[in-house]
């Protein structure tokens, strides 16, 4: 006489949210999945070394994400100090051509030698100076854009950052979809299964 067999179903893990984009799965999430054991079903150790590399990876991605948004405000103070700098230089020129006018001005009250001593001579004054902070306008420019090439640069590893992330949240969340909807179908085979007549020998 054969009697059938009776398959306890397994007690209910914890398991991770249903995909929702207002969901937001931290590395311990990861961490801490649990799935249910099912005939034909993935293998666990593999399941939950995919689990424990992802939510390194994820976390690794979090801190540079992080990182690089600190590195961006970072320089984008700096480039606010140097573009004050570059207005300030460009005042001292502004006061230069004034202070040379002035110059010149009072060398005209004076005799012609002294005129032309003191026209010269602030010329000179000008040049210098228009030719000083030229160049510190120049390398101030220069380094503005320096950093801003560094803030575009850092700008697109965070985008990198965060496609890599949605990517692998977007691996993740199939690769649960699909766990569960194998889990379905293996439970739909399990009730829909005959059960065996019990016969008489």
């Amino acid at each position: 006489m054969f009697s059938s067999d009776d398959h306890a179903q397994p007690a209910e893990l914890r398991r991770l949210p249903l995909p929702d984009r207002s969901v937001n799965v931290t590395p311990l999430d990861l961490r801490q999945a649990k799935f249910t054991t099912a005939m034909r079903g993935f293998d666990r150790a593999e399941v939950s070394a995919f689990l424990l590399e992802a939510s390194e990876g994820y976390e690794q991605a979090l801190r540079e994400n992080e990182r690089l948004r600190q590195e961006i405000a970072r320089l984008e103070g700096s480039l606010g100090q140097y573009r004050d700098l570059e207005g300030s230089l460009r005042s001292t020129l502004m006061t230069a051509q004034k202070t040379a006018d002035d110059v010149r001005e009072g060398a005209r009250k004076t005799a012609e030698d002294v005129r032309e001593q003191a026209a010269l001579e602030a010329a000179r004054i000008v040049r210098e100076a228009e030719g000083r902070a030229d160049l510190v306008v120049q390398k101030a420019q220069a380094r503005q854009e320096d950093m801003q090439r560094e803030i575009d640069l850092l700008r697109m590893k965070r985008r990198e950052a965060e496609v890599n992330l949605e990517s692998l949240i977007g691996a993740l969340r199939n690769t649960i979809e699909f766990a569960r909807e194998q889990e379905q179908r293996e439970q739909r085979v399990v009730a829909h299964r005959p059960r065996e007549v019990a016969v008489s020998a």
